[in-house]
């Protein structure tokens, strides 16, 4: 149990500290994540799309609270401040994750926020006039995805 709880404090250190290799080993290499945008990410897509989103946060900060570790694996509570790059909009995102742990790695991480508070920030007006619906969420998570792969193909090329 303590090494559960270790083991998402040390992820979210190395995510203050932006370190992406650290966060990235972390994860077991049949790992799932799932949030409001990104949907049943594998292993090696979750640990690109840590890098994506640190190397494009450039202003991001996060904080961490409430970790807590059981023998199955765990939960915490995380927010994080950025800009989001599309609209120069402020972001303030509070997020409720839970993981499950395998022989000292992440095998599932799901992080839970509302993606309607999201929309509002990050979007404007768009966001509070259809952060609501579905046809958003959808565009949203469908330009994500498709920036990861574009991220993922650059970085193997390079």
């Amino acid at each position: 149990m303590d090494g559960n709880k270790a083991l998402i404090e040390k992820f979210y250190t190395a995510f203050q500290q932006k370190d992406v290799a650290a966060m990235q080993n972390c994860y077991a290499d049949n790992a799932v994540f799932n949030d409001p945008v990104f949907s049943n990410l594998n292993a090696e897509q979750v640990r690109a799309m840590w890098a994506m989103l640190i190397k494009s946060g450039k202003d991001m900060r996060v904080e961490f609270k409430n970790i807590t570790g059981s023998c199955s694996g765990g939960t915490a509570e995380w927010i994080a401040y950025y800009t989001f790059s599309a609209t120069g909009n402020k972001v303030t995102n509070r997020i409720k994750a839970s993981f499950f742990i395998e022989n000292g790695k992440i095998v599932r991480h799901t992080d839970r926020f509302s993606f309607y508070k999201w929309a509002s920030q990050s979007l404007g007006l768009t966001g509070i006039l259809l952060g609501w619906t579905g046809l958003l969420r959808n565009k949203i998570s469908s330009k994500a995805k498709n920036n990861l792969e574009l991220y993922m193909t650059a970085r193997q090329t390079v």
